[in-house]
């Protein structure tokens, strides 16, 4: 199968903006007949946020606000599954940095997910996020779904591979130097292809990395993007790959785990 990521520069609280650049973007993917596509955390809002009243303004609710149905209706025409990092704002007004996934099928819409690992000012504005980890069934592939600094927990990536996720979906906003020289090592320890969606730009003094990446179960680096430029990346994948947990004939990644040692 073909997966991939857009690299984009999100322009601060302008949904609109946002939702068309993300759909002239779809379209450049879908010209390539890629059928899972990873966008940015918080794509259609922008990052640097100063207030809580700027995200409360801007955010919002899952499956009906705009954004994600704007991504059900995009699924839906390029018949691809699209994952994308949102504000999420629910019935009760508490706000999640939270990552939605949808489809082509039926109603379009999947699941989400929330930001368990906030970082730095994040926990000014949003809520930890309380749904846990979870792997969706996309019938060509099992596919997990973390968020930008979940990446430096081991745990999540590994839970996620537990559960049976092939690909570990990445939206993120990365700011720190590190996550495009770790993931490749997150995607070897647990066998899985990973797709990190980076954005780029400069926010409010906050510059961001870019090198958005496609990692394979061997840590190969299948693509990576520049560090400055807008930029669709897609690669073809054979999902069977993640589903090898073996390193040898004696060794089995999973089987040979020791849970009962590895309390603190």
């Amino acid at each position: 199968m073909k997966v991939g990521f857009i690299q984009m520069k999100p322009k601060l609280l302008d949904l609109d903006a946002n939702l068309s650049k993300a759909e002239k973007l779809l379209k450049e993917a879908a010209k390539q007949n890629v059928k899972l596509i990873v966008l940015p955390e918080l794509f259609d809002t922008g990052y640097n946020f100063e207030t809580k009243d700027e995200v409360m303004e801007i955010a919002q609710q899952i499956p009906d606000g705009e954004t994600t149905q704007f991504l059900v209706e995009q699924a839906k025409e390029h018949e691809m599954f699209i994952v994308a990092g949102t504000a999420e704002k629910d019935e009760k007004g508490k706000l999640y940095n939270s990552a939605v996934m949808v489809g082509p099928l039926g109603g379009g819409y999947i699941g989400k997910y929330r930001k368990i690992h906030l970082f730095y000012r994040e926990k000014l504005f949003f809520e930890p996020g309380n749904l846990g980890f979870h792997v969706f069934n996309i019938g060509i592939a099992k596919v997990g779904i973390m968020i930008c600094f979940d990446w430096i927990f081991p745990e999540a990536m590994r839970t996620l591979a537990l559960k049976g996720a092939d690909i570990v979906t990445h939206p993120a906003n990365l700011v720190l130097p590190y996550a495009p020289r770790a993931m490749p090592i997150r995607s070897l320890e647990n066998r899985v292809f990973s797709i990190t969606a980076n954005r780029i730009g400069e926010e409010r003094g906050l510059r961001f990395i870019g090198m958005s990446q496609i990692n394979s179960p061997k840590a190969e680096i299948l693509l990576r993007a520049s560090e400055d430029k807008e930029e669709v990346g897609v690669v073809e994948i054979n999902v069977e790959e993640a589903r090898n947990k073996k390193l040898n004939e004696f060794n089995d990644l999973f089987k040979d785990r020791r849970p009962e040692y590895y309390a603190p």
